[in-house]
This record gives structure tokens, C-alpha cells and sequence, in this order.
């Protein structure tokens, strides 16, 4: 029982910690978004993923915002909005402002 709570307690400093920084380690940001650390390593390898290197490139950061943002690019429409669209386009002929061309 006390090494269920103190295991927790120790869950509960580590997300203290991390909404307090600005600045993220790997690990950091691993729990921050839910990946593991080698696809965040793969992602920073490929550049998909804004990061920070140390002065001798060996260490990597991230921003918290910057990955917020990076989490949030690539938002899905929900079929209320497709269909609103849809229905813009039929009646007007011209697309809904920030419709993509396919």
C-alpha cells in the first residue's frame, strides 16, 4: 500500500514538473504526448518534429508550445463539418474558406 502511494506521489511530481517547464527533454516530451522515446527519436532524426540540439548536438529539447503545436497540426473534420461543407458547395458551386482542392 505505501509503495502504491509513494509511486504515485512520484507520478504526480513528474506531471507537476513538466506543466512548470518550458523547455522539454526526450523523456519529457515522450510523456507529454504519449509516444515512445525511439519514435520521437525518429521523428527528430527525419526533422518532422520541431526540436533544440545542445551546444555539441548530443542532447535534444523541446519546446512545450512547439510541440503542443505540433500535436495539434493536422486537425480531422468531424462528418458534421464535411457535410456542412458539402452542402455549401452544392448550393453556391464555390468552397467553404479553407477548403483544400483534392
Amino acid at each position: 500500500m505505501e509503495e502504491k502511494l509513494l509511486n504515485e506521489l512520484q507520478e504526480i511530481k513528474k506531471l507537476t514538473v513538466l506543466g512548470a517547464k518550458k523547455a522539454l527533454t526526450m523523456s519529457d516530451a515522450a510523456l507529454l504526448t504519449g509516444l515512445s522515446k525511439s519514435h520521437l527519436y525518429k521523428c527528430v532524426y527525419k526533422k518532422t518534429v520541431p526540436h533544440w540540439k545542445s551546444d555539441g548536438g548530443k542532447l535534444t529539447y523541446f519546446d512545450k508550445d512547439e510541440l503542443t503545436d505540433w500535436m495539434l497540426n493536422h486537425r480531422v473534420k468531424t462528418v458534421d463539418e464535411t457535410e456542412t461543407e458539402a452542402a455549401t458547395y452544392v448550393v453556391t458551386g464555390k468552397r467553404v474558406k479553407g477548403q483544400r482542392n483534392v
